[in-house]
């Protein structure tokens, strides 16, 4: 106990050193893009991956009486978690190590924990053309996170399953993995299946839904088996980003006859007519 004691004497005494100093940095400090800033002024852009969706990794070592502890271990394992993920550490590990120690001096912070965070960072989205030859695969190896560990009904930032299934569909030479923000639906025998559980309730597979309806086309919400992806007429995924997006190859191989069918034509069609319709439009006032 004397020498927990004595321990945190020494911690407080230091803290009452640095709450006098008037350093910019001795409140915290940053290294962000190559840039050393004031914690509180510390800026992501918001369309960097790790803000959109969670596409990060990060470790914290800490800093005890001016001294890192274990930091050569904490940066092998920052690597090894880039790796599994397949993001690359920015710079060399000593180059960071580099910068570490250098703005834990510049502060004069004695005792701190460091987070350290990787993002994806930009990743530009691909531009979504609704020429017929969208492509898709099953991911096999890649689950969803369960509904019972998060709410899939909630529209949320938490994409690493995604992520992951999406690198297993470049792996296997293809463009599209069910789910990366999408909704799924098949369509057999003229009937469109849609999945009822452990999916995002889309606001696009709502309009499909009113077109279908619209029209005279069964929908049927409830469980799909991956099977029936194989035995589909017409496949296509929907999403407010890209709307209606007919997909016609499924792991490789043609879905029916590789081209888009006419149930897929309908509700695309009818999907956009529904962009100028009143019922489901307000109208912006540029005159104000």
């Amino acid at each position: 106990m004397a020498t927990m004691e004595r321990v945190f004497a020494d911690y407080n005494a230091r803290k009452a050193i640095l709450a006098k100093s008037k350093h910019p940095f001795a409140d915290g400090v940053a290294w962000v893009a190559g840039e050393l800033v004031p914690l509180h002024e510390a800026k992501i852009p918001l369309i960097d991956q790790g803000f959109l969706h969670s596409d990060s990794t990060y470790d914290v070592p800490s800093v005890w009486d001016g001294l890192f502890f274990r930091l050569d271990d904490h940066l092998e394992r920052l690597s090894l978690s880039c790796t599994e993920i397949r993001l690359h550490l920015p710079l060399p590990k000593e180059g960071i190590k580099k910068i570490l120690l250098d703005m834990v001096s510049k502060s004069g912070i004695k005792d701190a924990f460091v987070e350290l965070i990787v993002t994806r960072g930009f990743k530009g989205e691909p531009e979504m053309q609704l020429a017929g030859t969208g492509s898709a695969i099953i991911a096999r190896t890649v689950r969803s996170i369960p509904p019972g560990s998060f709410d899939p009904t909630v529209k949320n930032l938490q994409w690493g399953d995604l992520t992951r299934a999406m690198f297993e569909a470049q792996d296997r030479d293809a463009n599209l993995t069910e789910g990366s923000g999408f909704n799924i639906c098949l369509v057999k025998d003229g009937v469109i299946y849609t999945p009822d559980r452990g999916v995002l309730k889309g606001l696009t597979r709502r309009s499909v839904v009113d077109v279908a309806t619209k029209n005279g086309v069964e929908v049927r919400v409830e469980v799909v088996p991956v099977e029936m992806a194989y035995k589909a007429d017409e496949i296509f995924m929907c999403t407010t980003a890209g709307g209606i997006m007919p997909i016609t190859s499924l792991d490789g191989q043609l879905v029916k006859d590789g081209k888009i069918g006419p149930i897929t034509k309908k509700i695309w069609d009818g999907y956009w007519e529904m962009h100028a319709d009143p019922a489901y439009t307000i109208k912006v006032d540029y005159a104000t």
